[in-house]
Order: C-alpha cells, then structure tokens, then sequence
C-alpha cells in the first residue's frame, strides 16, 4: 500500500498535480518522436550516417525501455516525487548540452542520457495520480494521463516542425530545456512526496542484463547494414543479445523481487496484449522514423508540413479507439483487435508503394487504416493487460503497458531503420563516382544530396531519392509483417477460453475478451 509522505496538514491541488505530472509525461513521450522531424537537418549539418541518425534516434528508446522496470522501482521505494525532480532537472541539463553539439556521436550519447532521465519521469507521473487522487476521482485522472501518453508522440511531431520553421534543429532540444523547467518548477511547488519504503532487494543484476541483452540485439540489427545481415559479427551480436536476454528471464524466474515475473506470461490475455502492443508500436514508431525522412527528403516537404501530412492518422486512431470498447462489448474483444491489426498492415503495404513521385493521396490513403487500426487495437489489448492482472498487480500491468510500448519502439527504428538503410546502400548506383565520395552518398540521403549539389550531378540525386524509397519499401513491409504476425498471435493465444475451474486468476478476462 503507498504511504504518502505529505505533510499531515497539507492540502493537495488535486488538478495542479494532475497538471504538471501530464506536462512531465507529454516532455518524454513526445521526444520519443519529436527529432524526428529534425532528423534531415541534422545529417546535413552534422554530416551523420543514416545508422548514425538510427542511433540518434534509438538511443533514447532503447535506454528507455531499458531501465523503464528499474526507474519504477526505485521511484516507489525511495519517492515519485525525488524520481520526478531528479529525472527532469537531468533532462533539461542534457537537452541544453545537446543544443550545443556538433558531433553525431556526442548526440546519440546526450540521447542516451535522455533515455535515462525519461524512464526516471515516465512511472514517476502514473505513481504519483494513483497515490494522491482519491479513490473516486482516479479514474477521470488516469484517463486524462492516457490520453497524454497517447498523443505525446503526434503533439511532439507537430511542436518540433513548428519551431523548426524559424530555428535550426538545435530548437528541438531547447524546447525540451523549457518544458522540462516548466514541469519541475510544477513539481517542486504542488506534487507532494509519496513512496513504498518497504524493505526489499533492489533487481540490479536483472536491470544489468536488460541493458546489455537489448544494447547487444540493437546494435547489431542497426550496424547489420555496414557489417552484412549475413556477416558473422551481425549473426553472433543477435545470437549474444538473444542469449543475455534468455539469462533474464532465467534470473528473474528465481529472484525473490523480480522486475518483472516472466509467469505472468502464462495467463494468454496477458500474453497477447503485451505481444500484440509491442509489435503494434514497433510497426508504428519505425514508421514515424521511415516517413519523416521520406517527406523532407525525398517530396521536399518542410519539417511543419511533413508533421502536419500525419494528421490524418491521428484523426482516423481517435474515434476508432472510442469503439473499440462498443465493439468489443458487442462481439467481444478478440475480432476487432485482430482486425484493427490487419488494418495496421494494410496501412503500412500501401504506404510501401510510394515513390519519387507519389501524391499525397496515396499517402492519405495508408494512414487511414494506419490510425484506425492503431486505435481498434491498442485499446483491447491495453485492457487485456490491466484486466487479466489482480488488483494489487495492477502496477505491475501498467509497468508492463509502458515497457511494451517502449520497446516496442526502439525495436521498430532499429529494425525498419536497418531494413531502410539496407534497401538504400545496396539499391543506389554511385555511377562513376571516386570511392570515397560513393561510399560518402551511400551513407544517407542527405549526404548523397549534398554530394550532388556540390559536383553538379542531379542524376545521383535522382537515383539517390529512388534508392531511398526502395529502402522505405522494404522498412514498411517489414513493419507490415510485424502487424500481420501480431494479428496471428492474438488469434492464437485468444482462440478459445480456457477452463476457469484451472485458472481462475483468468476467469473475467477470458470471458470478456474470448
């Protein structure tokens, strides 16, 4: 049970904390896709590779998802509100650090810090509503927080391309220094301290083989380009990553306070939403990732334009994620979950067919089944994860809510940003280019066109925006797996109820979501 450390005598601002613990969430969320849009300006200025522009974006997702689990822990046990300051104040000290880089690699280790800081504010926020708002009003509180962690990625998108329009991509990261000041000065004034000092054994070593079964498995999907996805560095990086991931599970299966118990696994509803969110949000963020370099560099949009061509996805994932729930009351959750997942992957295989020269409607017509499908799904499998779980795992359900879609995430930029990279170096034709200068083209787009401005060669410039958009079909087909798959998981592990006489741990899911 929490034990809030407020003062006996001191009021709560109810609304001011709900407030200010949204405003914290929506500055780590949204940067989850906020550069983005920077990312075209960056590789001209920086000159960085298109797997040096997978890292800078990767490296925040990854330590994200991560050290998600552990930052959580540490939060209920030594203060959500010690978690909040301390994860903002870092935050905004390494966004004002990366403001001031010039470097690649400097960036993707400020980016990595960022990581750091955002899974200290993300659990923090959820923590901190549960434990201060009253019973009757917690409901209307998390709501509110959902719909904040849901549209921090959109709302990043289109707040990065507006400060983009008059400043350099460096804005990007000033806007995180105001609205991560904003929210600790928030903090500081109205969120009282809360925590569950309950003695017991911090996961440190679980936590130590997350990081580097994750940072081994990403490194060598994102590297797979330059190194050969058939090379044995690749193929022995993926079998690591893999092997250190499987300890995990094998620590965690003994620990007496695991981070997160891999039985859990063994109820299917449980199973199935996390599955199908991950893959869901591993489709969704690879996209995000794929098609902001596509409409900058390819059509020529600027950063404003490019995050408001989205839009349409975001009004097509709302009122679909509003009947989801009506559906599912009528026919269960299972049929418009899977279908909301074959939505995903139509989306996704129309959105694959775009060229040099496609218009906007066919863009148009990709992100219409892209968002719907995004929202008919996301909302029964969330459910199935809080409502498979008893009461008191309910932190635990949400914990797992947030590390699906956080992984999720950094897996989709690693891997659609491999499978991108990959399409492009082996499709462009570097002509008669002097090695260096082709091997320079083929490191991305942006430098490809740099090369061709500067030698008077459009046709490299052609043939590079063509060899980009072979990459960006092979990405968004992959991504399209990733949704088809998902879909069958969901089929499969939701094809039948099973019997409540042997778990009934299970029995008001199954009968709700069968």
């Amino acid at each position: 049970m929490n034990r809030g450390l407020t003062a006996p005598g001191e009021a709560v601002r109810h609304g001011a904390v709900l407030a200010v613990t949204c405003l914290a969430l929506a500055t780590v969320v949204s940067a989850m896709a906020s550069l983005n849009v920077a990312l075209p300006g960056i590789a001209r200025e920086t000159h960085a590779t298109q797997t040096q522009l997978s890292w800078i974006i990767d490296a925040y997702s990854l330590v994200f998802a991560a050290l998600l689990l552990l930052a959580a822990t540490l939060g209920d046990r030594f203060g959500r509100r010690r978690a909040l300051l301390g994860g903002l104040a870092l935050f905004a000290g390494a966004s004002t650090a990366a403001a001031f880089s010039d470097e690649p690699t400097a960036l993707i280790t400020l980016r990595a810090v960022l990581g750091v800081a955002a899974a200290l504010v993300m659990p923090a926020t959820l923590s901190t509503i549960t434990s201060t708002f009253p019973r009757e009003q917690r409901a209307r509180a998390v709501g509110v927080w959902a719909a904040v962690a849901g549209a921090g990625a959109v709302l990043g998108l289109l707040a990065s391309g507006a400060v983009l329009e008059v400043w350099s991509w460096r804005s990007v990261f000033w806007l995180n220094v105001v609205l991560a000041a904003v929210a600790f000065v928030g903090t500081h004034v109205f969120v009282p301290e809360s925590a569950e000092p309950a003695e017991q054994r911090v996961d440190t070593v679980g936590a130590a083989l997350t990081v580097v079964g994750l940072g081994i498995l990403a490194y060598s999907v994102i590297q797979a380009p330059e190194h050969g996805w058939a090379s044995v560095r690749t193929s022995a990086g993926i079998a690591v990553g893999l092997v250190v991931l499987a300890g995990f599970i094998a620590w965690e299966l003994r620990h007496p306070h695991p981070l997160l118990d891999p039985r859990l696994f063994r109820n299917r509803p449980f199973a199935a939403g996390t599955l199908s969110i991950t893959l869901q949000f591993f489709a969704f963020f690879g996209f995000i990732f794929v098609v902001m370099q596509y409409l900058q560099l390819v059509r020529g949009d600027s950063a404003l334009t490019a995050a408001v061509s989205v839009l349409p996805m975001s009004a097509a994932m709302i009122p679909s994620a509003r009947l989801a729930p009506k559906l599912a009351a009528r026919v269960g959750a299972r049929r418009p979950w899977i279908a909301g997942l074959i939505a995903v992957a139509a989306g996704l295989a129309v959105l694959a067919g775009l060229n040099t020269t496609s218009s906007y409607w066919l863009i148009l017509t990709g992100l219409v089944p892209l968002g719907a499908g995004m929202g008919l799904a996301m909302t029964p499998a969330t459910a199935a994860i809080t409502d498979a779980l008893p009461s008191r795992l309910q932190n635990v359900g949400s914990a797992v809510n947030d590390l699906a879609r956080e992984l999720g995430g950094a897996l989709g930029i690693a891997v659609l940003g491999s499978a991108l990279n990959a399409g492009y170096r082996d499709t462009l034709d570097a002509g008669s280019l002097p090695a260096p200068t082709a091997e320079a083209a083929r490191s991305s787009l942006a430098a490809a066109n740099a090369v061709g401005a500067r030698t008077g060669d459009t046709a490299l410039i052609d043939r590079a925006r063509d060899a980009f958009a072979s990459g960006l079909h092979l990405a968004l087909l992959t991504g399209a797996g990733a949704a088809v798959l998902g879909a069958v998981c969901v089929a499969l592990l939701l094809r039948r109820p099973r019997p409540a006489a042997d778990h009934p741990a299970e029995e008001h899911t199954l009968t709700t979501v069968g």
